[in-house]
């Protein structure tokens, strides 16, 4: 499809709420599929439709590791978490920083798949975080508002995402 522009913090629509989907239509599916090329292309692992602009609660993420599907989710709800971890995370919509960041280890979750039928995910881990970053950027939310600390890459402070006990 096509690579759209990513919006860069201070962009005002960062900071507003994404509005639910009525109907997944072709317009829907055609706009996961820019949000994928767009992920993919600046070689990110998550992508809210906010930060291209659109105001539509829906998240894609691709953790590419696992050789797994990429995960489409539309007006995605929380329905539990358990334990905590903190580790670093960036953002393509905030590059050249990173934080430290606390987010839930496991989350259950339940939403509408891109063909507009309901799933439950249990995410775990990375996953884990990597969906609730996104789930902030539906709300309005930056990482940076949730870090305990900020730096640049330089600064070499990186964090292995880990359990905390």
């Amino acid at each position: 499809m096509a690579v759209r522009a990513l919006r860069l913090e201070p962009d005002e629509i960062l900071r507003k709420k994404s509005k639910p989907i009525e109907v997944v239509d072709d317009k829907i599916k055609e706009l996961i599929e820019d949000m994928l090329d767009t992920m993919y292309e600046a070689n990110g692992v998550g992508l809210a439709a906010v930060q291209i602009g659109v105001l539509k609660r829906v998240l894609v993420m691709d953790d590419m590791e696992d050789g797994s599907e990429p995960i489409v989710l539309i007006n995605p709800e929380v329905t539990h978490t358990e334990r905590m971890q903190r580790g670093t995370e960036g953002c393509l919509s905030i590059p050249n920083l990173r934080g430290i960041v606390r987010r839930p280890y496991i989350t259950h979750v339940k939403a509408l798949n891109e063909n507009g039928e309901a799933v439950e995910l249990v995410l775990e881990g990375f996953l884990s975080v990597v969906f609730h970053h996104e789930l902030d950027h539906l709300d309005g939310i930056l990482y940076t508002d949730k870090a305990i600390k900020t730096y640049h890459p330089d600064e070499d402070e990186d964090e292995d995402h880990q359990e905390e006990k």
